[in-house]
Parts: C-alpha cells; sequence; structure tokens
C-alpha cells in the first residue's frame, strides 16, 4: 500500500482540482493542485513507457473533447506522447532527424508568435470614426465568453470616443438561434450603448468577411475606411485580422484588443493562431 501512495495522493489532489475548477469556479487554484498532481503521477511513472504515453494520450482526449478551450494544450500532449513512441522505436539516424525537424518547427513557430504577440495590444493611436467588432459564437442566443469579452472591449471603446460607431458583423453559424450581429446588439443596447451609434452586419461567416462586409458598409455612409477604422478582437487574432485588412486595401486599421480571459484558455488560442496566420501567409485566406 505504502509504494502505491502516491497514487492515492495524486488521485485526491486530482479530485480537488476538478472540484475547484468545476465546482468552485477557481481556475488558477485547481491549475496549480492539478499541475501537482500531473508533476507527482509523471515523476512516477517516466520510466514506464506504455503508461506515460497512455496518461498523455488520456489527458490529450479530456482536453481536446471535455474541455471547451484547450484543444491545443490536447495536441500537444498528443505530440509529446507521438515523439516519445518515436525515440523508443525509432533508429538513431531517423530519431536525430525527427528532432531536427522539431527544432526548426519550433523555431518558426516561435517567429509567427512573435507577430501575434507585438500586435496583441490597443494601438497607441486608436481613436477611430468606425469600430469593427469582430463575431465569436453565440449559443443559441447568448454570446460566449469570448464574443462577451470582445463586447466588454467594445463598450469601454465607445465610452472613451463618443463620437465613435461600432458595427457589429457576424452571421448565423451552427448551434445559434440569432446571429452574432445580433446578439452583440442586444448586449450593447442592453448596456445603455445608443442604438445610434451600433450598425449591424449579419452575413459574415469569416473574419475576412466580417472586414469585407464592415467596409462596403462604412462606402455605403459616404466614408472610406482607410485610416478611419479600428478593428476590436480577442488580442491573439489582431495581427491576422489587421493583415486581412491590409489585403483589402485598408492598410491603416488599428487594432483594439478585448479584455484578456482565463490564462491558459487564452495560451491556447495564441497556440492555435500560429497555425492560422501561417494559412493566411501561404493561401491569402
Amino acid at each position: 500500500m505504502k509504494k502505491n501512495l502516491w497514487a492515492v495522493w495524486a488521485a485526491i489532489l486530482m479530485t480537488v482540482a476538478l472540484l475547484l475548477r468545476f465546482g468552485a469556479g477557481l481556475h488558477y487554484h485547481a491549475y496549480a493542485i492539478g499541475a501537482v498532481s500531473a508533476g507527482i503521477v509523471f515523476w512516477h511513472v517516466r520510466k514506464n513507457l506504455p503508461v506515460l504515453v497512455g496518461l498523455l494520450s488520456g489527458a490529450g482526449l479530456f482536453l481536446r473533447f471535455a474541455l471547451r478551450g484547450y484543444a491545443w494544450w490536447g495536441y500537444i500532449c498528443f505530440f509529446i506522447a507521438a515523439l516519445l513512441l518515436l525515440h523508443r522505436f525509432l533508429p538513431v539516424v531517423l530519431w536525430r532527424i525527427v528532432v531536427a525537424l522539431v527544432c526548426i518547427g519550433l523555431c518558426y513557430f516561435c517567429f509567427v508568435e512573435s507577430f501575434i504577440i507585438r500586435n496583441a495590444r490597443t494601438d497607441a493611436d486608436a481613436g477611430r470614426d468606425y469600430l469593427i467588432v469582430l463575431g465569436a459564437a453565440v449559443y443559441k442566443d447568448q454570446p460566449s465568453l469570448t464574443l462577451i469579452r470582445r463586447l466588454e472591449g467594445t463598450l469601454q471603446y465607445l465610452n472613451e470616443h463618443p463620437d465613435a460607431i461600432a458595427i457589429v458583423s457576424g452571421g448565423m453559424g451552427p448551434g445559434e438561434s440569432i446571429t452574432e450581429a445580433q446578439a452583440m446588439y442586444d448586449w450593447l443596447i442592453a448596456r445603455k450603448v445608443d442604438p445610434a451609434r451600433v450598425i449591424m452586419e449579419p452575413k459574415a461567416t469569416s473574419t475576412m468577411e466580417n472586414l469585407q462586409f464592415s467596409f462596403e458598409i462604412i462606402r455605403s455612409l459616404g466614408d472610406e475606411p482607410e485610416g478611419r477604422v479600428a478593428i476590436v478582437s480577442s488580442a491573439y487574432h489582431l495581427y491576422r485580422a489587421k493583415l486581412m485588412a491590409k489585403s483589402l486595401g485598408v492598410s491603416d486599421a488599428a487594432g483594439v484588443a478585448a479584455p484578456w480571459g482565463y490564462f491558459f484558455v487564452m495560451l491556447n488560442y495564441f497556440i492555435r493562431e500560429a497555425f492560422g496566420v501561417t494559412h493566411l501567409w501561404v493561401f491569402g485566406n
């Protein structure tokens, strides 16, 4: 029994972490206790490859399918499990090639992230006539947490720039009973924003369409978007959004970063964004 006491303690700590995360909503306490539990487990099974790979795969499945906003942490678990298997079974020469490719990939990842991180803030000259609010998921008729963060940034911007007009952009996706534009409009109006300052763009199904259709609305009002537009989105998304605006002919679009959400969820999206930026660089969308 004493030999496996570590497993008992690890299970107790993980149970406490899950109760804190899902029962009390104490995210950071749960992360810390969960990390201690995982550390205990991995330390004791580090030399048992089948168990270690199984635990990593199980953690990957849990993060990918049981939690919202942690999918890329799950992919990292799968990736580490795959590397452990390759290290055990590949010939030395092939393993060295894998190591070289992984190092090149990590260097490229850091290179892409440098652009994302540098733009993950509100620009100093963000005061513009129009604020384009990029949509995010709506659950039936309720904004997701990501969308609420963007709306909080929008509300602060409108309060600080009383002459600015917000264009809330987003169509209706799977599982949504109203358009993202309507959900954003309702949220802002419920917080005493003048309806005359909020324009809905309810057709867009992608970031590129968010920007394209919003620019068309601005032009229909007799203005040009160049130099008069700020884009509000999640911090990790601003670099790609401004690149898309540039591809649509608006090179001077300011970025307005929404407040951060949960730290590890945000890191998950920063990881994912590197692949989104790569796709934009290669394919242009």
